[in-house]
Order: C-alpha cells, then structure tokens, then sequence
C-alpha cells in the first residue's frame, strides 16, 4: 500500500499519520513502524524494503519523509510507485510540496494521496486601531491594543499606526482637500467626518504626549507598553 500525505500544514500531517499507524496497532499487535528520513537513503533502498522479507514475522510499515530531498529518493519512489502500491506492507509518504508532475504520477498510482493545507493566518489588522482612535472610541481602543499584544505587535509598531491617524486628522484642520495635503481622498475624507469628536486643541495635545511617551521609552525613561495604555486610557 502506497498512502500520501502532503501538504503545508506540518502538524496536520503529522497527526493524520499517527491516527492512521494508531487504526494499523488496533489491528496488529507485531505492527513494527520504521522512519526512513531522507538523510538514510542508499540508491536501491525502496527496492530492498520491498522485496525484503521479515523474520519475526512482524508487520512493518514505513514511513518515507521527504524523499523529494534527496532527487535520487524521489526518483525511485516514483519508479516502484505501482509496486509500493500494490504490496501488502505500508508505505507512508510524507511531503510538504509536489510538484506537478509527481503529484500526477502519485495520484494515478498510490493507494490514497491527500492534501493538507494550514488555514491562512489572519494578520492582525492595525488600521483598525486608528479606525477606533479616530472615533474616539477609548473602549474599543483599549481592548484591540490588548489583542494587538497577543499578536506580538510591538508597542512602536502601534504608536507608528495612532501617531499616522491623528496626523491624518491634523491634516485636516490645515488643508481644505486632499489634494492639497497630498493624500489620498479616501483616508482624507473618514479623518474629516471624524474631526468632530475632537476639542479644538485636542489633537496637538495627543501627537505631543504620544510623541514625548515615545521618545522617553527609547531612551529607557518610561516603560513604553505601560505608557502606551496609559495614553489609551486617557483618550
């Protein structure tokens, strides 16, 4: 039997193979599973295991990791595909990519090929923050700032975000459009509606204490995450 797992998601294969070899020893109590990392390989060592014959009578099953590592390996896998296939003895194949055309050969030969895919990783979004200063929503502000942490973004990373929306909303009080700030209508235009929630001189005091609490972090006055939430809760 010729069984494939491939797939970027490492952890997922890794499981599915040792569901399957826990399903083979519910079955087999002489089940004996030997790893044949790439690392091992001798020209000719599939053919050796196919053929080879056990003389404690125990069912082996190998697992093949990463023969596409070595171009020899990967070779004679695809060559004695059919005859892997068609053994009674287990042939477990894990990979992380294939190519086209080995991805055919396998597909048409081995007993079972699957794919598993790691689901995408959603970056945390940071506009999101400035979306929630501009609002001057300090609630919604204050909880993203903790999940931004479980994200490991570091506090300059988001001072860099707020520090970008309150220019924005200076921009504003200055210039009559965007053109004649040089930005973009759409930021322009949502930094305008949210002019409002801010008293006059209210800006300039935020840009100046984010600025100052920066700068006295860099220069290891000020704990930079402690004066970061403390900023938020001041908003």
């Amino acid at each position: 039997m010729l069984r494939i797992f491939y797939g970027n998601d490492e952890l997922k294969i890794q499981a599915a193979v040792q569901d399957f070899l826990e399903s083979l020893r519910a079955e087999s109590s002489d089940l004996v599973v030997e790893r044949v990392e790439s690392a091992r390989y001798e020209f000719g060592l599939l053919a050796n295991l196919l053929h080879g014959v056990s003389l404690f009578g125990d069912s082996p099953v190998y697992v093949l990791d990463t023969p596409s590592a070595v171009p020899e390996y990967e070779a004679e896998l695809l060559s004695l595909a059919s005859n892997l296939a068609e053994s009674k003895i287990e042939f477990l194949v894990i990979e992380k990519t294939l190519l086209v055309s080995t991805k055919k050969v396998l597909t048409e030969q081995a007993t079972t090929i699957t794919e598993y895919k790691a689901g995408e990783v959603k970056r945390f979004d940071t506009f999101a923050m400035a979306d929630a200063l501009a609002c001057k929503d300090k609630r919604t502000l204050w909880l993203l700032l903790q999940e931004a942490k479980q994200n490991n973004l570091a506090a300059e990373e988001i001072i860099g975000v707020l520090w970008w929306q309150l220019k924005m909303l200076r921009l504003v009080t200055l210039t009559k459009n965007a053109t004649l700030a040089r930005v973009k209508d759409f930021p322009y235009n949502k930094a305008k509606k949210a002019l409002p929630n801010f008293k006059a001189g209210e800006l300039e005091a935020l840009a100046l204490s984010l600025l100052t609490f920066y700068h006295q972090g860099h220069d290891g006055m000020r704990d930079i995450d402690l004066a970061l939430e403390e900023w938020v809760l001041k908003l």
